[in-house]
C-alpha cells in the first residue's frame, strides 16, 4: 500500500467537490481530488447539463411544429433521436474534460478510484489496478453526491422502468410515458417527451405538483402542461408497476375516489434522489447520518473533528449551485479565510426548465404566512409584457412577496420564458437586503420580459403601470 500525506483530501468530483479543490488550491493548500467514475459528477455528466441540451432539442422541435405563428412555412419536420442524444452526450463529456482541465490549471491531483475514509485523518483508494492508496491529511471533505431514489415496489430494471440515466439515453421514442413524481426531475422529462411527440402522464403523491414551489406558481404551470396535453394526477400513489410485452401497466390509488389503472411503453421514477452514504467509511468515524444524509453544523462540519461534508450527501436543496458555495464555504473556513461565511440557504434559488420555465427564492406565499409576516403581494402576467408578446411567449406570470412592515424582498417566484435566467435579479435582492423602494427605483430596459419584474413589486404596493 503506497501512502501520500496532503493538507486536503476530497472525496468526490462533483459540483461540490471539485470547486472545494480549486478554492483550496487557490488557498494554499496541496489537495487530492478522490473520484470514482467521472469528474464533474452528476449533474455535469447525467443531470443538469446533459438534460438542458436535449431540452434544447424540444425547444426546436416545438418550435418547428408552430411555426406558421411567426409566418414561416417549414412543412413536416422530423428528428433523429440517436442524433439529439449523441449532442446531448457530447455537452456531458466536453464539460466532464473541461473540469479535468481545471484540476490541471489550478494544480489539483486527481486520483481516480473508491476513496473510502478509514479512520479520522485517512482516506484509502481503491483504484482500477487493484492498488490500494493509504492518503492522509488533517482535512476531508466529503463530496460524494447522490443517486436516484427508489421505492418498494417500483424498482427500476433499466429497459421498461427507467431513473433519468436511461431517460437520458432512449433509443426510441416511447409512444407513451408515465412518469412518477412531479419534482424538477420528473417535470422537466415531462416537458421533453411531450414535446418530442409522446404522450405523458404525471402522478404526483402530493396534492400539488413541484411540491417545493409556490402554490399559485405551481397551479399556473399545470395548467400550461394539461393544455400541452399533459395528464397530471395528484394526490394519487403508484401502488406497483407489472411489466408485459407492451410496455407497463400502473396500479394508481388516488386520495379520493376509484383506483386507476394506467399503461405506458416506458415509466420513469423520478421520486427524488438519496445521499451516497454508503460505503465511503463513516462507520470509522463520528459523523452521524439524518434520514440518509450527513449530519453538518453550518461550515460543513460533521461530528468528527476533520471530517466535512459538501452538497447532495448533506441534504436539500439538493442542486450544484449550493454544493459549489458549500464547497467554497468550507475550503475558506478550513483554510482561515478572513472572506470565510456560511451559506444561507433561505438565499440559494431553484430552477425547472420545462416548458414555460419555472424560478423562485425565499419564501413561498404560504410559507411567509406561516412564519407570522404581514405581507404584501405583488403579480404581473406576461401578457402585459411587451417582450413576451413579440416573442410569441405571452404565457407566463411573476410574483413577489414582501414583509409589509419592512419592505424585505421575502421571496419571489416566476414562470415562463427565460424567467431561470432573470431569477438571480431577486436573488442579488435578497442578497443586498434590497427593500421595495430600491426595486421601485431600479431602471429595468425596454422592452425585456426581466420588466415584468419590476411591474409584479410595484404591484406589491398599488403602482403597477401596464396592468
Amino acid at each position: 500500500m503506497s501512502q501520500k500525506s496532503v493538507d486536503l483530501i476530497v472525496v468526490g468530483g462533483g459540483p461540490g467537490g471539485y470547486v472545494a479543490a480549486i478554492r483550496a488550491r487557490q488557498l494554499g493548500l496541496e489537495t487530492v481530488l478522490v473520484e470514482r467514475d467521472q469528474l464533474g459528477g452528476v449533474c455535469l455528466n447525467w443531470g443538469c447539463i446533459p438534460t438542458k441540451a436535449l431540452l434544447r432539442a424540444s425547444e426546436l422541435n416545438h418550435l418547428l411544429k408552430n411555426a406558421a405563428e411567426f409566418g414561416f412555412e417549414v412543412g413536416e419536420s422530423s428528428f433523429d433521436l440517436k442524433k439529439v442524444v449523441a449532442r446531448s452526450r457530447r455537452v456531458a463529456k466536453r464539460l466532464s474534460a473541461g473540469v479535468k482541465h481545471l484540476m490541471k490549471k489550478n494544480g489539483v491531483e486527481v486520483v481516480m478510484g473508491h476513496g473510502r475514509v478509514a479512520g479520522p485523518g485517512i482516506v484509502r483508494v481503491e483504484q482500477a489496478d487493484a492498488e490500494v492508496l493509504e492518503l492522509r491529511a488533517p482535512h476531508i471533505i466529503l463530496a460524494t453526491g447522490a443517486h436516484a431514489r427508489t421505492l418498494p415496489g417500483l424498482e427500476p430494471d433499466g429497459e421498461r422502468i427507467w431513473t433519468y440515466r436511461e431517460a437520458m439515453v432512449p433509443d426510441s421514442m416511447p409512444r407513451s410515458l408515465l412518469i412518477v413524481g412531479s419534482g424538477a426531475i420528473g417535470i422537466e422529462f415531462a416537458s421533453f417527451y411531450r414535446d418530442m411527440g409522446a404522450e405523458v402522464t404525471v402522478v404526483e403523491v402530493l396534492p400539488q405538483i413541484l411540491p417545493v414551489e409556490d402554490a399559485e406558481i405551481a397551479a399556473f404551470a399545470r395548467k400550461s402542461f394539461e393544455k400541452q396535453g399533459i395528464a397530471i394526477h395528484t394526490s394519487a400513489a403508484v401502488e406497483s408497476l407489472e411489466t408485459h410485452s407492451e410496455g407497463v401497466r400502473a396500479a394508481v390509488k388516488p386520495a379520493s375516489g376509484e383506483a386507476l389503472s394506467i399503461d405506458a411503453e416506458r415509466v420513469i421514477l423520478a421520486v427524488g434522489v438519496a445521499g451516497n452514504v454508503e460505503d465511503i467509511g463513516l462507520e470509522t468515524t463520528s459523523a452521524r447520518l439524518d434520514k440518509g444524509r450527513i449530519i453538518v453544523d453550518e461550515w460543513c462540519r460533521t461530528h468528527e473533528t476533520g471530517i466535512y461534508a459538501v452538497g447532495d450527501v448533506v441534504g436539500g436543496p439538493q442542486l450544484a449551485h449550493k454544493a459549489n458555495h458549500e464547497g467554497v464555504s468550507c475550503v475558506e473556513h478550513i483554510a482561515g479565510h478572513a472572506g470565510a461565511h456560511p451559506v444561507d440557504r433561505s438565499l440559494i434559488p431553484g430552477c425547472t426548465y420545462c416548458r414555460p420555465q419555472l424560478a423562485s427564492v425565499g419564501l413561498t406565499e404560504s410559507a411567509a404566512r406561516d412564519a407570522g409576516y404581514e405581507i404584501r403581494v405583488g403579480r404581473f402576467p406576461f401578457q402585459g409584457n411587451g417582450k413576451a408578446i413579440a416573442i410569441g411567449e405571452p404565457d407566463g406570470m411573476v410574483k413577489t412577496v414582501f414583509d409589509a412592515a419592512t419592505g424585505e424582498l421575502l421571496g419571489a417566484h416566476m414562470v415562463g420564458a427565460e424567467v431561470t435566467e432573470m431569477i438571480q435579479g431577486y436573488v442579488i435582492a435578497r442578497t443586498l437586503e434590497t427593500t421595495e423602494a430600491e426595486l421601485m427605483r431600479t431602471v429595468f430596459p425596454h422592452p425585456t420580459i426581466s420588466e415584468a419584474m419590476h411591474e409584479s413589486v410595484l404591484d406589491a404596493y398599488g403602482r403597477a403601470l401596464h396592468h
